[in-house]
């Protein structure tokens, strides 16, 4: 079942301009491994532009952000550059407490906007989510993916 959608959009001139003004706002945004490629190279402004649209979409999938912080909700991508989310703290215990166990990530960057779009789903009504979900959902008690 379809708990909340969020979608976001991000001016990128507008969002590199936040930037090269604050340069400590890349830190309190992104998460180190946020800011570089898998080579080690920086993260390009329309890849972090992204990243922060599917925070901002997550939260409005989530229906809110109490007690979520930025470093809480980690975008990673695997090998074939499929981006998921890794929830902690406040992030986590809102998707728990909203009975989230999966959420898909869709990211994209082009005309000069980034986009980031958000499902998360729960267990269909009179059902508990089953033991495969919530293992997927739930990697330790500190962090979870839910991809």
């Amino acid at each position: 079942m379809i708990v909340g959608i969020g979608v976001d959009v991000v001016d990128l001139d507008r969002f590199e301009g936040s930037l090269d003004r604050t340069p400590a706002l890349r830190t309190r945004l992104f998460g180190e491994a946020e800011l570089v490629l898998r080579d080690g190279s920086p993260r390009r402004v329309e890849s972090l532009a992204a990243r922060f649209a599917a925070k901002e979409a997550l939260i409005k999938a989530l229906g809110g952000s109490a007690g979520v912080r930025w470093h809480d909700v980690v975008v990673e991508s695997d090998p074939d550059g499929a981006p998921s989310l890794v929830l902690a703290g406040g992030a986590r215990s809102l998707a728990d407490s909203r009975g989230v166990t999966r959420l898909h990530l869709s990211l994209s960057h082009d005309g000069g906007v980034a986009v980031a779009y958000v499902v998360a789903e729960g267990p269909e009504p009179g059902q508990e989510p089953s033991a495969r979900s919530a293992r997927s959902a739930r990697s330790s008690d500190e962090e979870a993916v839910v991809a």
